[in-house]
């Protein structure tokens, strides 16, 4: 079984980051600022983080494998 590039999960976390932003302004803009919408605002946080990681690992290991 082939695993999965980091570059992959990196985009689809960033993605996922950006989705979740996009429903926190959204709950923000119609309701305020409840306990939900933190939760969108931290998951989004941590997909980004998570996606920037992945993808600098992607960088990383294909400059490993050029030396």
């Amino acid at each position: 079984m082939k695993r999965q590039s980091p570059l992959v999960s990196g985009i689809l976390y960033i993605t996922l980051g950006v989705l979740f932003t996009y429903l926190a302004i959204n709950y923000v803009s119609e309701d305020g600022w409840n306990w939900f919408s933190y939760l969108i605002v931290f998951l989004a946080t941590m997909d980004f983080g998570s996606g920037i990681r992945l993808i600098k690992l992607h960088y990383r290991i294909k400059r490993m494998h050029k030396k």
